[in-house]
C-alpha cells in the first residue's frame, strides 16, 4: 500500500487513529527519518498521528514518572491508550495512580480478559476506579456475549463493539493487509459513530514495515 504519511493528524472532533506502539527501528526510513534516534521516535510520531496504543505496558506497568515523561513529549490533544497488565485487578490503585500521571494525554485503558464471563470482575473494576477513567474491555471468551449493554453506564466499552449505544468506541485492526476497499468499509462504520458524536479510538497492528501508520493515514484521509 502506498499513501502519504505526513501531516496526517486528524482535525475531526472525536477521532483518534494511530498504531499499536511506536518504537520500531524498522520503520526507518519509511516513516521515521533514516537518521533519527529512537529516543526521538515518539515526538516525531506525535507530529503525524494523534494517538498511540501502549502495548508494552501490558507486560510491565511503568512508573508514574515514566508516564509523565511520555506525556511531556507529545502535544496537547495527543492521547495514549494504555494496555493494563495481567495483574491489574489485584493492583487497581497502583494502576490508576500510574496512568493518571498522563493527565489530559490519557485517552483510555484497555484490559484484556481471556477467562470466561465473570460479572463480578466487571463490577469490581468499574466500581473501584475513578469514574473519569475510560475502560475498553477486550473480552476474548465467547461467554462474554451480551455484556455490552452493561458497560456504557460506567463509561466502559467492549473492544470492537460498534453497535451498543455508547459515547465512545475502541476499534483494533489486527488482520492486515488493508486494501482500500477494506479501509473504505471501516471508514463507513466509523463515520456513523462520528455522526452520532461518539469518540472513536482506532489502532492498526504493528508490522515490520511501516504499513500501520500508512493505513492510519489513509483511514483519516477517508474520514476527512
Amino acid at each position: 500500500m502506498t499513501c502519504s504519511i505526513s501531516a496526517t493528524r486528524s482535525s475531526l472532533e472525536g477521532l483518534h487513529v494511530g498504531t499499536s506502539g511506536w518504537s520500531y527501528p524498522s520503520w526507518r526510513p519509511g516513516f521515521y527519518p533514516a537518521d533519527s534516534d529512537p529516543a526521538d521516535f515518539l515526538a516525531f510520531y506525535a507530529t503525524r498521528l494523534a494517538t498511540v496504543e501502549l502495548n508494552s505496558t501490558g507486560y510491565r506497568l511503568p512508573s508514574a514518572e515514566q508516564f509523565r515523561r511520555w506525556a511531556a513529549l507529545v502535544p496537547t490533544g495527543f492521547t495514549f491508550a494504555v494496555k493494563a497488565p495481567p495483574h491489574a485487578l489485584r493492583r487497581l490503585d497502583t494502576l490508576q495512580e500510574s496512568v493518571l500521571a498522563l493527565g489530559d494525554r490519557l485517552g483510555c485503558v484497555r484490559l484484556v480478559v481471556e477467562t470466561p464471563r465473570d460479572d463480578g470482575l466487571v463490577e469490581l473494576l468499574l466500581g473501584s476506579t475513578d469514574p473519569a477513567l475510560r475502560w475498553a474491555l477486550d473480552l476474548r471468551d465467547p461467554s462474554w456475549a451480551g455484556i455490552e449493554a452493561r458497560l456504557p453506564a460506567d463509561g466502559a466499552v467492549r473492544v470492537d463493539d460498534l453497535e451498543t449505544p455508547s459515547s465512545w468506541r475502541y476499534v483494533r485492526f489486527r488482520d492486515p493487509p488493508y486494501d482500500d476497499d477494506r479501509l473504505q468499509r471501516a471508514a463507513a462504520s466509523i463515520r456513523e459513530c462520528l455522526r452520532r458524536d461518539e469518540v472513536v479510538f482506532a489502532f492498526f497492528r504493528h508490522e515490520h514495515q511501516p504499513s500501520a501508520p500508512a493505513y492510519a493515514a489513509r483511514l483519516i484521509e477517508l474520514l476527512a
